[in-house]
């Protein structure tokens, strides 16, 4: 039986799915979703990850469910790719559920937690640089960046000047190691939340440019998506809800004054791209919470496709995505 992933009933009910439609779970992981969708309808759905180490759950979901069931080692980022392989022509759902899962903060060889002792990693992926990497390559000024606007970290310079310091002495590779430094110079006085926590996050995100695919793979999903289907998010910390919001709002509201991020025209004649389930975030219930801790922050935004054209081509400056500046990929 595979572990039930955060507000699966209500995912589902978003999703929505009838017999004969094609879904693509955008996080795949240990196939939560994917399994309790595929339960529910005589559905076609594609998995995605970029996680190698979630095969073993992509086979058994294919042992089960035939060719009902496909998956494919790819970024979320690429869904257009992955739909195209299959030689489908739209699909009628997709979800993401944003962020690290709870298998990869659990294994300590993945380098997620501070919790567990293992190699400085965090890549969700098998290839790149990973978190080692920046932390002992990476100028004072780029640490305080990233610490400082994807951790939202009040003490990056701190935090920065520290990490510089030590790895003059000996490479900092270890998750326990950079944990017990951050302690060291940001835990005066820290009582729930541990002090490395917001440089973990930071690094993890920049790793693996997380806000980046989040912006390229929500237009993805609209150019993906038939009139009529639906577009679920699940998001855990307010830098991606707050990516998912706009994104929604951006397609779904009109705006009270000319943009660059609408078809051109009159904004009085804009159409929008979705439809919303909801002006507001869905949270999970008590219940949940109770017996699971790390839904507590969890956040669904949904949205139904409308026939209005969808955008063409990815927009960089996609409103939402910090901007690090100067900072240059590694």
């Amino acid at each position: 039986m595979i572990h039930a992933p955060v507000m699966l009933a209500e995912v589902c009910a978003a999703l929505d799915p009838k017999a004969g439609e094609r879904m693509v779970d955008c996080t795949f992981g240990a196939g939560g979703y994917s399994q309790a969708l595929l339960e529910s309808a005589e559905i076609h759905l594609l998995g995605l990850d970029r996680d190698p180490t979630v095969k073993p759950h992509a086979e058994a979901l294919a042992a089960r469910f035939g060719d009902r069931f496909s998956f494919a080692q790819t970024p979320f980022s690429d869904l257009e790719a992955a739909i195209a392989a299959q030689n489908w022509d739209g699909v009628d759902g997709v979800v993401l559920d944003i962020g690290v899962s709870s298998m990869q903060i659990d294994n300590a060889e993945r380098g997620f937690s501070f919790m567990r002792d293992g190699p400085l990693d965090m890549r969700m992926g098998d290839s790149g640089p990973s978190a080692a990497d920046a932390v002992n390559t990476l100028d004072a000024a780029a640490l305080v960046a990233i610490f400082r606007i994807f951790g939202e970290e009040r003490g990056a310079r701190r935090a920065a000047a520290a990490i510089v310091e030590a790895r003059k002495e000996a490479p900092i590779l270890t998750t326990g190691a950079l944990a017990q430094l951050m302690a060291s110079v940001l835990g005066k006085g820290w009582q729930k939340i541990h002090p490395a926590t917001r440089v973990f996050q930071a690094l993890r995100i920049y790793i693996n440019d997380e806000l980046g695919e989040l912006g390229r793979a929500l237009q993805a999903a609209e150019r993906a998506l038939r009139p009529g289907g639906r577009l679920v998010v699940v998001s855990f910390h307010s830098l991606e809800d707050r990516i998912v919001k706009q994104f929604f709002r951006l397609r779904a509201e009109a705006p009270s004054t000319g943009s660059r991020h609408i078809p051109v025209g009159d904004v009085a004649a804009f159409s929008p791209a979705f439809t919303l389930l909801g002006r507001k975030a869905v949270k999970p219930g008590a219940d949940e919470v109770g017996t699971n801790p790390r839904a507590r922050s969890a956040r669904l935004r949904a949205g139904v496709r409308s026939e209005t054209a969808p955008i063409s081509t990815n927009d960089l400056d996609f409103p939402g995505i910090p901007d690090l500046g100067t900072v240059e990929a590694l």
